[in-house]
């Protein structure tokens, strides 16, 4: 069944709709006891990102983020975006915000598990909830509380900033007929999936996404997932691997976030901190909503042109990954106490909103 309603649209187009100078305004007002004029202070922040440098969507969008804050705040804050490998390197990111070397990032949390084994949990779970009841989870079953407390401990503060929702489970350059097919299979696959398939005898490989090509097309690795058809097909991928597989166990909703140097945020007076939250809540609507009608589009586009060979992995492949991603997901629980804390919560709160969702998502085709 497709769990495809717009829980995130309904979430966040109010934030989006929302005539946000005139709110930015209004917080300026109240600051200054009805003055628009507000400090003159200025603030000039760097973003560092996981992505390539004008990476589709994600780094348009962040753009145009710090576009908006620019504007909104008069110029009182600007933000330098900075592609993976321009300030820092791509999966360095979270630490040049931790310490200070720039204030602001946006990345995927299971870039971190080496740091936290816990923050891969607020990208996706494999088998796990889809980005709707992901959304649900964080702002009203506890889960954005628990994600501020884990990275209090390293003086960020993190916000859900755009969902690739379900994904395809990968572009692989020979066909998987049976789970043996994973072993000695190198794959790029970060967070819990890669441990999965690590259990299955492959190898799990994190590389940022600028190197995917060269390393595929080289045989550094075997196969990877990315993101989606849309930046799959940027990326060129269908040009060196011939299949392309799905559902994607591995990542049923793929989170995203931006976090924040807690000190840097805390300098910033009151009006701009709403600037700022209003801002990453837009673009957070922004990049999911672009990235499911993209990936749907890019998805056509890649089976129009005829190149690519679509396959869905075998009934008992995907049963064998299921029982082994358990396995992979109750070792994080019993290995490590803030993980416990949190899977313990997103497992109960996965198996309270599935009747809901199960109730009322159709997918309908509506016929005239």
């Amino acid at each position: 069944m497709e769990k495809r309603r717009k829980f995130l649209k309904k979430a966040l187009l109010t934030g989006a709709a929302i005539s946000i100078p005139s709110i930015f305004a209004s917080c300026k007002a109240k600051e200054t006891g009805g003055s628009t004029n507000a400090s003159s202070q200025k603030f000039n922040w760097k973003m560092v990102t996981a992505w390539p440098p004008n990476f589709p969507i994600y780094g348009e969008q962040l753009l145009r983020f710090s576009e908006n804050i620019e504007k909104a705040s008069n110029g009182r804050l600007k933000i330098q975006v900075y592609g993976g490998g321009e300030l820092v390197p791509a999966l360095e990111s979270f630490d040049a915000v931790r310490t200070g070397t720039a204030q602001i990032g946006h990345a995927a949390s299971y870039y971190w598990a080496g740091k936290s084994p816990a923050a891969q949990i607020f990208t996706t779970i494999p088998f796990g909830m889809d980005a709707n009841q992901t959304y649900s989870w964080l702002a009203y079953g506890g889960g954005m509380k628990l994600w501020e407390d884990l990275y209090s401990k390293f003086n960020l503060i993190p916000f859900p900033c755009g969902n690739t929702y379900g994904q395809m489970g990968g572009w692989f350059k020979k066909e998987i007929n049976s789970v043996e097919d994973f072993k000695g299979l190198k794959m790029r696959i970060p967070g819990l999936g890669g441990k999965v398939i690590t259990k299955l005898g492959g190898s799990a490989v994190l590389s940022p996404g600028s190197e995917l090509y060269t390393n595929l097309e080289r045989g550094v690795i075997d196969a990877l997932e990315w993101v989606g058809p849309y930046h799959d097909y940027v990326m060129g991928f269908h040009k060196v691997a011939k299949y392309y597989y799905s559902p994607g166990w591995q990542e049923p909703s793929g989170m995203t976030e931006i976090f924040i140097n807690n000190k840097a945020f805390e300098e910033l007076p009151s009006d701009l901190k709403e600037i700022l939250k209003l801002a990453i809540r837009k673009t957070d609507f922004e990049i999911s909503i672009e990235m499911y009608a993209k990936n749907f589009e890019y998805y056509l586009k890649l089976r129009k042109e005829g190149n690519v060979i679509f396959k869905e992995f075998p009934r008992p492949v995907i049963d064998t990954l299921k029982k082994v991603s358990n396995e992979v997901v109750k070792e994080l629980s019993s290995s490590n106490p803030e993980a416990k804390k949190i899977l313990d919560s997103y497992l109960d709160y996965n198996k309270y909103i599935s009747e809901w969702t199960d109730k009322i998502e159709k997918n309908w085709e509506f016929e005239v």
